[in-house]
């Protein structure tokens, strides 16, 4: 399928463990505009494992983009090269992943110590495709985290012609916090991408961090070309709904309920579970659709609690429906 054009004002980000093809399948019902993220993909799994199981996607995510970790150029330039075959329209390099398992391997926000790197990484990947390669980095990185860094960073890094900086508003704490107080513990610095985008007005500067609301969203891009939200998308991800009005300035349109967008997404459940996919599989991200809504918890419950078991089918998630009365 053609590529489409990217308008990067809204994005949900690419999360491990969260956006795999049925949640932005389940996203695009409500956003016709944002563009989606994989999660992110080694380029070991591709080159060496089943590339078409880590590729493959439904052509209704589109725009969507494939997030890669590695710091390999030759190795990054053959898989975006992959990406491009298979459709994606976008390319993404993680500089941003705090885990053990990927700094091992100079994959995630590791990468901020070595700004040149990136740049290589990012200017072969760019001679290899026709499609656009951005990064997503974070502020810094441990004791690496001053604006000088900061600066410097960027300045090496768009030697390599990259345009689009996704930035993690905080730094990551490598030695010492997991993943998931990386996510939560260092500040945000909202300010310090704004001045990004300042002093670089040639790059697109995209916002990631603690953004909840569309309002919220808004007032961020009075400052730089675009948000990209991530953990509230997931576990609220009503709010998705009125991406494409506020954030886009769509034309108005009747609003789905959240029992319409339900409704709307049934026929690609049938489908994947006429193609051997468990239900669990595509019903866990479903999870917060309801959220703070009457019932909510007993939707939840009838998905926990069933849609694992063997042979589950739709009749688990009418039942779930049926608790919202």
């Amino acid at each position: 399928m053609p590529q489409t054009a990217l308008n990067r004002r809204f994005s949900v980000a690419p999360m491990m463990a969260w956006t795999d093809r049925h949640c932005r399948m389940f996203h695009r019902t409500m956003t016709s505009q944002s563009v989606l993220y994989t999660e992110m993909v080694t380029t070991g799994a591709l080159i060496y494992g089943d590339r078409d199981r880590y590729l493959s996607y439904n052509d209704g995510e589109h725009p969507v983009a494939l997030q890669l970790g590695g710091s390999n150029p030759k190795e990054l330039s053959e898989c975006a090269k992959m990406a491009e075959d298979y459709g994606y329209d976008e390319v993404n390099l993680n500089v941003g992943c705090p885990s053990d398992r990927v700094q091992n391997n100079m994959i995630g926000a590791c990468l901020m110590a070595h700004p040149a790197i990136v740049r290589d990484c990012l200017g072969e990947m760019q001679q290899a495709v026709g499609i656009p390669i951005t990064v997503k980095h974070r502020l810094g990185i441990d004791d690496l985290d001053s604006d000088e860094h900061l600066h410097g960073f960027i300045s090496t890094v768009k030697e390599s012609g990259c345009k689009t900086f996704i930035i993690h508003a905080r730094k990551a704490i490598l030695d010492g916090l997991s993943p998931k107080d990386n996510r939560d513990i260092p500040p945000l610095q909202y300010e310090r991408a704004y001045a990004i985008k300042q002093l670089n007005p040639e790059l697109e500067v995209i916002l990631n961090g603690g953004i909840k609301t569309l309002e919220t969203c808004l007032e961020h891009l009075k400052y730089i070309d675009g948000v990209m939200v991530g953990r509230e998308a997931y576990h609220n991800p009503y709010m998705l709904i009125d991406v494409d009005t506020v954030i886009y300035g769509s034309a108005p349109k009747d609003v789905l309920t959240r029992a319409q967008v339900l409704e709307a997404y049934f026929p690609y459940i049938e489908q994947q579970l006429s193609n051997g996919v468990a239900l669990n599989h595509i019903l866990r991200h479903l999870l917060g659709l309801f959220h703070g809504e009457r019932g909510g918890k007993q939707f939840r419950r009838v998905i926990s609690e069933n849609a694992h078991k063997p042979g589950a089918g739709i009749d688990v998630l009418q039942l779930a429906l049926e608790k919202l009365t």
